[in-house]
């Protein structure tokens, strides 16, 4: 018996021991959870919940006041808004498909064994996305000058006769920004198909050769069904871009000729801060914003969803 106790000591120790590490473990992953958890509330919810409080304001400065709905109702009457909300879905009905299908274009053309020089062409085409958005915003402004390169270019060539105005004519000055904005976020998009790409099979590909399907058929039948959670992805998130879509129109055409290329985001800021302060209705835009990307993104998962079943 004298000899037992000393093992059941040793025993209890050693269980005691292991629950304290457990306990000391859990203290300090609870600790890094609640410390990210904090920051995520101080800087993204709280904001979030003062811009809506925000919404439901109006007044001058600090000078603000409950008014209901009142700034709601107004969204429907605003002009200068509803030609902001027509601007930036023409952006983002032409600009989005065509961004997804030529990154998964791209990225197809990419994805092949034999192609070489891959990893310099996937650099290239991915370099736009890391650029400063000004910056590039500013060359493409002198490129699309009516004494700039690209005009230089087309009449060189004997395509036009006369300088297009890309800059201060309402159509050509919404294709300068679909342009742009294609050029610069084509190759982030690509990145996610070609990581997709390349957890398929080949033996996939093989089997489907050895049937006789053609190539046309192999990304009809097997490329696009496999990555359509890629694809519904990036059809989201650049839909939600496109809807804050903000330096390029404001460094280009700066919102101009009149308000022919004025985004949402861009009226918000000059809610905010060009004209006269209206806090509380530049508020309410913004939560215009949030209610469209809600809607976009439930109509996005439910033609996926339904397409998948």
């Amino acid at each position: 018996m004298k000899t037992a106790e000393p093992a059941l000591n040793q025993s209890q120790k050693a269980t005691r021991s292991r629950m304290g590490n457990r306990m000391k473990e859990s203290i300090t992953g609870w600790v890094f959870v609640g410390i990210a958890a904090a920051l995520i509330c101080i800087f993204f919810f709280y904001p979030m919940i003062q811009a809506l409080i925000l919404s439901f304001q109006t007044g001058k400065g600090m000078n603000l006041k409950f008014n209901g709905l009142d700034n709601y109702t107004r969204l429907f009457i605003d002009t200068t808004f509803i030609m902001a909300v027509k601007n930036t879905f023409i952006y983002l009905l032409f600009q989005v498909p065509l961004m997804v299908v030529l990154a998964l274009f791209i990225s197809v053309l990419l994805n092949d064994r034999n192609l070489k020089f891959k990893g310099f062409f996937r650099t290239a085409i991915f370099l736009p996305c890391i650029t400063s958005l000004v910056a590039y915003s500013v060359v493409f402004k002198y490129l699309f000058a009516p004494d700039g390169l690209v005009n230089g270019m087309l009449l060189g060539l004997h395509v036009i006769g006369t300088p297009i105005q890309w800059i201060t004519d309402p159509f050509w000055a919404k294709i300068t920004i679909i342009i742009a904005i294609t050029w610069r976020w084509t190759g982030y998009n690509m990145i996610f198909y070609l990581s997709g790409l390349q957890n398929i099979d080949s033996s996939i590909y093989e089997a489907a050769r050895i049937d006789g399907a053609s190539a046309v058929r192999q990304f009809f039948s097997i490329t696009v069904p496999l990555l359509k959670p890629i694809i519904l992805f990036t059809s989201i998130t650049s839909t939600i871009g496109t809807l804050q879509l903000f330096d390029e129109v404001v460094n280009i055409t700066k919102g101009g000729p009149g308000n022919a290329t004025t985004t949402i985001s861009q009226y918000i800021y000059n809610l905010s801060f060009k004209y006269s302060p209206d806090f509380g209705y530049a508020a309410t835009v913004s939560y215009s914003i949030v209610i469209m990307v809600i809607i976009l993104s439930f109509i996005q998962f439910k033609v996926a969803g339904e397409r998948n079943g």
